[in-house]
């Protein structure tokens, strides 16, 4: 009787070590290596990734050139402003100096840059120049007079 469950016994084990043996085959024959499919979604998985990163640096690099074109929009309208503005100074002084009786006669240029008013020309006395520097002084937005003025005491020689 010892020797028949010495038999099963083996039997068993024999069986049992079969079993584990294909287990073990269709096991490793599950984990087979990556097949064209596999290899073809990983290839896809970083161009997509190699595209988003692309698609970040080109956004950042346009956001950058966005926020210098808008400096540079800002800063030229701000040049455009002062323009206008000594261009509007220049103006009001002109008239105002056409408009003043004593200096009809008078050849005054102004020019004006960043508010700074310069007369120059010819005037008949001292009194035409000091009016002049006064009625250009008395424009809004003057910030200050500067005279190259002459007088001419014989006006007729001219």
């Amino acid at each position: 009787m010892q020797t028949i469950n010495k038999f099963q016994l083996k039997t068993v084990a024999d069986n049992f070590l079969v079993m584990a043996s294909l287990s073990a085959v269709f096991g490793l024959a599950a984990c087979q290596q990556e097949g064209p499919a596999e290899k073809a979604g990983q290839k896809i998985d970083k161009a997509v990734t190699h595209a988003e990163q692309k698609i970040d640096r080109a956004s950042q690099k346009a956001g950058d050139k966005m926020d210098d074109a808008k400096q540079s929009v800002k800063d030229k309208a701000e040049i455009a402003e002062e323009y206008i503005d000594d261009a509007m100074i220049t103006l009001k002084v002109k008239a105002a100096l056409s408009n003043d009786n004593i200096l009809k006669a008078s050849h005054i240029v102004v020019t004006t840059v960043n508010g700074v008013v310069t007369l120059s020309g010819t005037v008949d006395s001292e009194q035409s120049l000091g009016r002049a520097m006064e009625d250009a002084d008395s424009q809004e937005h003057v910030k200050s007079v500067q005279s190259k003025l002459t007088v001419n005491a014989n006006p007729r020689s001219n």
